[in-house]
């Protein structure tokens, strides 16, 4: 697998505001996820098959928070461990998307964030 970006996130306190600029400026296509608990949108920069990195747009939950980027591995355990070794701070253990996959973000050792992302379909 190669570990290269698959997902990225951008923290707005206004994101429907955002979602307009991005798909304005870029013609991305964004939509609100359906249901109840975190706000959430996600983001299609290019269409299914092609090329690229598609992402979210979530509500700001502090003053601080940047934008983040998912590195994809084959195990979040793995290179959560590797990371730490290397100097790394976890900020948010391991988390399950349901029916998705696991990710945990990480502090490198100058205090940028990254998250590290696990496809798996039985996640729960």
């Amino acid at each position: 697998m190669p570990h290269t970006i698959v997902h990225f996130e951008i923290p707005a306190n206004d994101p429907e505001k955002v979602a307009g600029f991005y798909r304005s400026l870029f013609g991305w296509q964004i939509g609100k996820t359906p249901g109840e608990g975190t706000e959430y949108w996600l983001i299609q920069t290019v269409a299914e098959g092609e090329h690229g990195v598609n992402g979210g747009i979530m509500r700001r939950q502090n003053p601080q928070q940047p934008p983040l980027n998912y590195i994809g591995v084959e195990s979040v355990d793995e290179y959560a461990a590797k990371a730490t070794g290397l100097g790394a701070t976890l900020a948010m253990p391991k988390q399950a998307v349901p029916g998705m996959g696991f990710f945990a973000v990480l502090l490198d050792p100058e205090g940028n964030p990254v998250a590290l992302w696990e496809e798996n379909a039985q996640a729960a």
